[in-house]
Order: C-alpha cells, then structure tokens, then sequence
C-alpha cells in the first residue's frame, strides 16, 4: 500500500509537472523569460531549504566547538583562493580582449570577455554559497542522530540539496541572462557564438577550484591517515591528531565547492554546445531549437526538487542508499515526462530527439551502477582488493591498480553505445544535421538530473563531518553508529557522482568537440563540414601533445598532494614529539598550524598545473593552427575520459577496500591487513579526489578554450 500511494503521487506529480510545461510552451515567445523564472524560483526554494536546515538543532558546546573550527577553516581558505582566481581571471579576461582588439575584433572581444568574467563570477558564486551551506549542515546532521537515523539522512540530503539546486539554478540563470543580453542587436543564430566565453570562464574557476580543493583536502587526508592510523594505531577523526580538523575542512572545501565547481561548467558548457549546434537546425525549429537545452534542464531542475522531497528512509532499519535510489529513479522519471512534453511543443513532436535524450537518462544511470559496482564493498572488485591486503601492501595496490583499469572498460562501452544510439535517433529524425543535434540532446538527458546528483554527492562530505564532529566531541555510541553508517553511504555517493560527471564531461565534450567544428566553418565561411585528418604531421603531432597533457596534468596534481603531505606527516610528528601531552588527552593539538600548512601549499600549487592547461592549448593552436588544435582536443578528451575513470574508480575502490576492513573482516582496524589497506587507500586519496576529479574539468575547459580562441587559431 505504502509503495502504491507513492506510485500514486508520483504519477499526479508528472501530471502536474507536464501541465506546467505545457503552459509554458504555449508561447515561445517567453521561453527565456520562463527559463529565468524557474531558475529564481529555484533559488528560493533553495533558500527555504537552508532556513529549514539551520533551524536544526546545533547539538552540544562540544560539537559547537569542532564545528566551528571546521566553519573557520573552510572559509579562510576559500576567501583565499577564490581571491587567487579572480585576480587570475581579471588577467585572463584582460588578454583575451586584447587578442580580440589585435585582430581587428573589439565587438566580439568585450563580449567574450565580459561572459568570461560573468561565468567565472557565476560558478565561484554559486560554489561558495554550496559551501556555506554544507559547513552548517554538519553539526545539524551529528545532533540529528542523537533522536533517529531518518533526520539525520534527511537533513544531510537537503543541505547537500541545496548546493545542487543553487549550482544547477545559477548554470541556467547565468547562460539565459547573458543570451538575454547579448541578443540585443544582434542576429539570433550568431548569439550561441557571442556567449562561449562564459563557459570558458566558468571552466577556467572550475579548475583551479576543484584542483586547489583536491589538493587541500587530499594532503591533509594522506597525512592525517599515515600517521594517525599506520604510525600510531589511533581511529579516523581522533582528536589527538593535529591533523583532523584539516582533513574536516578539506571535506568541504575539496567535495562541496570543487565538485560542485565541476558540474557547473558541465551544465554551462554543455547548454551553450547545445545551442550552438541548434543553429543548424535553425531552419526547421527557428529559436525553439536553440533555446530547448535551456528549457529541458529548467524542467530537469524542477524534477530533481521533487526527487529530493519525496526522498526518506521507511524506517530505522532501511538502508540509507535505498532510500537514495529511490529519489533518483523517481526524478529520472519525471524528468522523462518533461523531456518528452518539451520535445512534442518545442521539437514539432519528433519522437526520434525523445529517444535520444531516453538514452541520456538511461545512460546517466547505467554509469551510476557501474561505478557502484566498482566501488561498493558489496561487490567482488573491492572484496578483492581487501583479500589482496592479506599479502601485504605491494599486492594491495596491485589489484586495486588492475581494479581501476578494468573499470574503464564498461562505461567506455556505455558511453560508445550511448553516442551511437543517440546519432542514430537523432540522424533518423530526417533532419539534416539531426545526427549531431541527437547526441546533443542525449547529453541534455544525462544532465537533466544534474541537482539530484549533486545533493546525494554533497551528502558525502556532509555525513563525513558529522561523523568526525562525533568522534571528537566524544558523542554517544548510538550517535557515532548512525553517522558511520551515513558515512559509508556518503562514500558510495561521492563515487558514483564522480562516474557520473566523467561520464557526462565525456558526451559534454564530444558536443563541444562538434561545437568546435560548427565554429571553425563559420570563420572559414564554408557550408561544409570541417575535417580533421590525423595523418597530417602537424595534426599528429597536435593528438599526441594532448595526450601528453594528460598525464603530465595529473602527475603534477598528485605530486602536489604528496609534497604537501609530506610537509603535514612531518608537523604532526613534530607536535607528538614535542607536546608529549597531546597523546594522553592533557594537551590540545595545534590544529591551525597544520591548516595553514594546507592552505599555503594548496593555493601555490595549483596554478602551474591550472596555467599549463591554458598555455599548451594557446602554444598548439597558434603554431599548428586548427586542425591540429582540433586533434589536441579529440585525443586529449579522449585520454582525459580514460585516465580520470582509472584514477576516480580504483581509488574509490581502495578507499572502500579499507573500509570494508574497517568492518571487521579480514582482521579488522589495527590488523597487518588494514595497515595495508591503509596505504591503498593512501595511494588513490590523490588519484580519486584530486587528479581524477579535476580531470573532468580540463576536458571541458580545452573545449571552451579552443571555443574562444578559434579565430587565433584559423
């Protein structure tokens, strides 16, 4: 009966959802001006989340203290990095207009610069109020599961909810203002072209964000782990460590505001590909194909928002990812009825675009299973990897390595099928260049869940902290119980989140890679379709270069983790050794000093892997000219895919290994077993949380990159 009246409420909810887009579309005349609607009025329902949260209780002085000192943290450093990326983008902007003025281009120049800095505004906006948000929800969780499980799992899902909705919202809100604006005396097909550089900004923010973050949070983990649990043998969060509260922060400032960062430019610059590939279907659909993207996801974010509602556990006893799935399939469902609603008033009813975007969902959640299946201790590949540690640490990390290259196979597959179903949907439609506008509305349809993703991925670091808010204030068992089984739901959920925006940034690229081509013929002024020959040695030459990339990209992220958490092992050891008391519970850590070992090092090293990104792209583009660029950026994206779904599976693979340890099998904590799984998990801290994650925005920052710069390129 329960599953029934659910069933029930769910189908008067699509009614009502279809009716509201049906009334919306009526008139396209004010299609932007419902976009804009609905991306305000989710803002303010975001908003009315937040004051439902911070009503919550704040639990004891004890919590009141670990929590603030986490609040302290992640704002001190996010003040300061987010001041480091603005004086970088006021730099970039500069340079970019000047380019523009060189050749000859003032007109298109402001514009890109000012959608530059508007998008780069807008996706560092949107990351801090996340933030902001998550560091409150923490201590609100902990206190929560003081009375039951179910208002802790609730309130950590909406707090994370709100990071969702206000990234989503301020994506959408962002790329309609600046249409709105720039559509002012101007030609309607030559606007799409006119607001890349608002992708790029927003890309460019999200690098060095999820980048600076990755390495903030990762150093302080690695270092807090080796000699907390290897050398001394002492639990996760103890408060003991000097370094705990640096791992805390780093939680929210790596988690909430990088992946977050992440998935606004996904959002941003696959709707701007969207409609720049709506220009050649301009014919048929006028300015209804360019403005569908837009009006999809507006629809997508009011499914996501009625997902998360109707998202609670049954009862005590439920497990927690359950309830999850549940909200996640429902929004799947209901962002299908908006799909298919859109494309009957807005596409002419062509049933061949629904397929396509049926594909994106579908897809979206063949990817979330795979990497559940990868990264979940339920499952062989981490029982594995924890059987491995039995040997020894050499053979953890060799089957964990084995584990994360294996798992580039299934969702390369999925993605290939994925393209080539949506082509051919799109291409049977009987529209000329229906093909391409099919694989774009499959990435609609991958992304039109995008809030709901990023709750439940922000619902990781929120139950982390209140977990370790726990441990340290020295809560009840009860209450540590309830939180370490959010957690480890938490961990499962930050995985997932991370295949499934590496599986988006892979058909968000292969769209702007199209995008690219459609710019490159505007420029050359020819009809035809821009090929790319690789046996050229100068477009051969530009593939391998970005491949190259690659992995020097990501070794100079995971370099950063290890060097600063060297430096972090180091202090920590410095402080046991000094201030014999701490161990004994008689002296207190100095938590600040490692925090601001973190902060330093995070903020320096970030900006020459960030910088690297630009530079190679400009150096490629200019010496080899288009072609090559083209090939840069099809072999970088494609060895960008690979590389980030090895390092985000097979470290989130050691990292569950050692939990599932942690559980009691094998030996359990403080067995020769766990020390091993300990340095597993050590080894992906960096690969799955730094360098995997800031991969996916790379991607996609080539491609608005190259975007902007095609006509230095031609």
């Amino acid at each position: 009966m329960v599953l029934l009246r659910k069933l029930i409420k769910a189908s008067i909810l699509a009614l009502l959802l279809g009716y509201f887009v049906y009334s919306a579309l009526k008139s396209n005349i004010g299609l932007l001006g419902y976009v804009i609607t609905i991306s305000i009025l989710a803002l303010l329902f975001a908003g009315y989340l937040t004051r439902q949260v911070l009503r919550k209780d704040t639990g004891s002085e004890a919590m009141q203290e670990v929590s603030n000192a986490i609040k302290i943290g992640a704002e001190a450093f996010v003040k300061r990095q987010y001041t480091t990326i603005a004086i970088l983008s006021i730099v970039l902007a500069i340079i970019i207009y000047a380019i523009y003025a060189f050749l000859g281009k003032t007109d298109l120049g402001w514009r890109t610069s000012v959608a530059f800095l508007f998008g780069a505004f807008s996706s560092g906006l949107a990351g801090i109020v996340g933030m902001w948000v998550s560091i409150r929800t923490n201590i609100r969780t902990s206190s929560a599961a003081g009375r039951s499980l179910n208002e802790a799992f609730v309130t950590a899902l909406r707090g994370g909810a709100v990071t969702g909705i206000v990234i989503v919202a301020m994506s959408l809100l962002g790329v309609s203002l600046i249409y709105y604006f720039f559509s002012l005396g101007a030609p309607v097909k030559e606007i799409p072209f006119l607001i890349v550089g608002y992708g790029f900004g927003a890309s460019f923010v999200a690098l060095f964000a999820q980048l600076g973050g990755g390495i903030y949070t990762k150093a302080a983990d690695v270092g807090s782990d080796l000699v907390g649990k290897v050398e001394k043998g002492i639990p996760e969060d103890d408060p003991r460590n000097p370094a705990v509260i640096a791992d805390l922060v780093g939680d929210n400032v790596g988690d909430c505001a990088g992946r977050g960062a992440d998935l606004f430019e996904s959002t941003a610059a696959e709707n701007i590909g969207a409609m720049i590939l709506g220009v050649a279907l301009f014919p048929v659909f006028g300015i209804k194909g360019v403005l569908f993207p837009l009006v999809v996801r507006a629809f997508g974010l009011i499914a996501s928002v009625i997902g998360i509602m109707f998202t609670k556990l049954r009862n005590e006893n439920e497990d927690p990812m359950q309830a999850l799935n549940r909200g996640y399939y429902l929004t799947s469902f209901l962002a299908a009825v908006a799909f298919y609603i859109a494309v009957q008033w807005l596409l002419k009813g062509n049933l061949w675009f629904f397929g396509a975007g049926v594909v994106g969902i579908v897809t979206s959640i063949l990817i979330v299973l795979i990497t559940v299946y990868y990264t979940d201790h339920k499952y062989k590949p981490v029982k594995d990897i924890a059987k491995a540690s039995q040997t020894g640490h050499g053979t953890n990390i060799i089957t964990g390595f084995a584990v994360g290259m294996e798992a580039t196979a299934l969702p390369v597959i999925v993605l290939s099928l994925a393209l080539l179903t949506s082509f051919f949907l799109g291409k049977s439609s009987g529209i000329e260049h229906g093909g391409l506008y099919g694989t774009a509305i499959a990435t609609m349809g991958m992304l039109g869940t995008a809030a709901y993703i990023l709750a439940m991925d922000n619902f990781g670091p929120i139950t982390d902290n209140a977990g370790g808010i726990a441990e340290m204030s020295k809560a009840p068992d009860s209450v540590r119980k309830r939180t370490d089984r959010l957690d480890a739901v938490g961990n499962t959920t930050k995985a997932l989140t991370k295949g499934y925006a590496v599986g988006s940034a892979a058909l968000a690229a292969f769209l702007l890679f199209s995008a690219y081509l459609d710019d490159v013929a505007k420029y050359l002024k020819i009809s035809g379709t821009v090929a790319i020959d690789i046996s050229k040695i100068d477009v051969f030459v530009g593939g391998f270069i970005g491949a190259m990339l690659i992995f020097l990209f990501s070794s100079l992220a995971i370099r950063a983790v290890g060097d600063t958490a060297y430096s972090i092992v180091n202090e920590v050891r410095r402080q046991w050794k000094t201030k014999k008391g701490i161990m004994t519970g008689k002296e207190k850590p100095d938590y600040a000093k490692v925090v601001d070992i973190c902060v330093k090092a995070s903020l320096k090293k970030m900006i020459l892997p960030g910088l690297l990104v630009v530079v190679t792209t400009v150096v490629v583009g200019m010496t080899l000219k288009y072609e090559a660029a083209g090939a840069f950026l099809m072999v970088g994206t494609i060895s960008g895919i690979l590389m980030a779904l090895l390092l985000n599976t097979g470290g989130g693979a050691w990292d569950n290994a050692k939990k599932y340890i942690e559980e009691g099998n094998f030996g359990g904590k403080g067995s020769e077993t766990h020390k091993a799984a300990v340095t597993g998990d050590t080894v992906g801290d960096p690969m799955k949380d730094c360098a995997g994650p800031s991969l996916h925005v790379l991607i996609k920052l080539l491609s608005t990159l190259t975007l902007v710069l095609v006509p230095l390129f031609i």
